[in-house]
């Protein structure tokens, strides 16, 4: 019996876990194990399928919607920021309380926008725009201006700014309280009643700039507080030598020097004359204290001063009582009371009309007499250059009618060193 053993089987090398046949086969790597086969997919696969094509499907909806958002906001946009329909400038007034289509109807009625639907859509992008940013774009009442081809920015940024046109509101100086309530009243730009009538030299004269609308009580209560102001600051820079102890005094005499000369270069001496007068205890004889004494605030500043009225005994009229009146005689503005409170430097007691618009100044009645004189006879020159004249104020023909006259002037009885006023001119002019 033989004693070999069977021979090996034989395995290619190609065959995974198999010795090689030979030293090459055993060289040779050996090759990656067959993928295993995949399982089937179970029941729900279809079910992620189609909501995954739903989603993709809204997906792409949203997509195609912000697109044409975007279009149309930027053809929006361009619209918004082109050259407006209007040919020139012009004022528009919003009124209160009108809605936004009601705005928008209104400003293509005026040829600022060409659409006012467009307008619409413009404002409420506007609005987001503004919500996102922090900033307010709600449309306000008021009285605009409306710059040439203004885009619809321009007119939103405009209205939503409330960049309204601001009005001048000027009182002049010289005006009693009651004239100033009535020209505020007149004021058609200007809203609202006013309480009462401030008290006189209570209000400091001034030019502000207000809009439409503007309350009228609202102006009153701002000259009011810039007279306080202007009180604590002028006060303590007073000269401390006046014949005066309070700050309402030197409004009594501020108001006098006001109404007695316009001229800048004339106020200081005014004043002047006036306390030179307080301190000799002298009759201050200022026309302008008659005037008020008779109308008060409702005074006829341009009418000439009778000899009647200049005898008439009231609280106001210097010519019959000694000292400053109990009140101001109107609101004086700025410059007069920093006269009052610096005066110049002169010993002048006396001044009257020069005839050309300003005033002779001198210090004994002996030389005032004569520029009396010098103003008579030029009155009698200008009265009759105007007798000659036809027309209104002129010569006019006898109708066979009476005429009513004013009382003739009569001389002013005899004062001591005080000094002498015209009873046929007007009452700003001190004689």
């Amino acid at each position: 019996m033989s004693d070999r053993r069977p021979a090996e089987p034989h395995y290619s090398g190609r065959a995974t876990g198999a010795l090689a046949g030979s030293p090459a086969e055993r060289l040779e790597p050996t090759r990656p194990p067959a993928r295993a086969r995949q399982r089937r997919v179970g029941r729900g696969s279809g079910r992620s399928g189609g909501l995954f094509r739903v989603v993709s499907g809204l997906f792409t909806v949203l997509l195609l919607l912000l697109a044409m958002a975007g279009g149309s906001a930027l053809v929006l946009h361009n619209w918004m920021n082109a050259p407006g329909p209007l040919a020139r400038s012009k004022n528009v007034v919003i009124p209160k309380d009108e809605g936004t289509h009601k705005i928008a109807a209104r400003l293509e009625r005026e040829r600022v926008v060409s659409h006012q639907l467009l307008f619409v859509a413009a404002y409420q992008l506007s609005r987001v725009a503004g919500w996102i940013s922090g900033r307010s774009m709600h449309l306000k009442a008021g009285d605009y201006q409306m710059p040439q081809a203004a885009s619809v920015r321009q007119v939103i940024d405009i209205l939503a700014d409330g960049k309204t046109i601001t009005y001048r509101v000027t009182i002049p100086e010289g005006l009693t309280s009651h004239q100033i309530v009535e020209r505020l009243k007149a004021d058609p730009n200007l809203s609202g009643d006013i309480a009462e009538v401030p008290p006189e030299g209570s209000l400091l004269p001034e030019t502000f700039n207000v809009h439409r609308g503007s309350q009228r009580q609202a102006i009153i209560d701002l000259m009011r507080a810039e007279a306080r102001k202007l009180a604590d600051k002028l006060w303590a820079q007073r000269r401390k030598d006046l014949p005066f102890k309070t700050w309402e005094e030197a409004l009594v005499l501020a108001s006098i020097v006001e109404k007695e000369t316009g001229r800048n270069d004339e106020r200081d001496r005014v004043a002047a004359v006036f306390v030179n007068r307080l301190r000799k205890s002298m009759r201050l004889d200022s026309d302008p204290t008659i005037r008020y004494g008779i109308g008060l605030g409702k005074t006829d500043w341009s009418l000439p001063i009778l000899a009647s009225e200049k005898a008439q005994k009231t609280a106001h009229n210097t010519y019959q009582i000694s000292g400053l009146p109990p009140t101001p005689i109107c609101n004086p503005g700025k410059a007069a009371i920093e006269a009052v409170l610096d005066p110049a430097e002169t010993k002048e007691l006396f001044f009257v009309a020069d005839g050309k618009g300003g005033h002779v100044f001198t210090e004994t009645l002996k030389e005032h007499s004569v520029h009396v004189q010098k103003y008579r006879a030029i009155e009698r020159e200008r009265a009759k250059e105007k007798a000659k004249t036809p027309g209104p104020g002129g010569a006019q023909p006898d109708k066979g009618k009476g005429s009513t006259q004013s009382e003739p002037p009569r001389a002013p009885p005899p004062r001591q060193e005080g000094s002498w006023t015209s009873t046929t001119e007007p009452a700003q002019s001190k004689r």
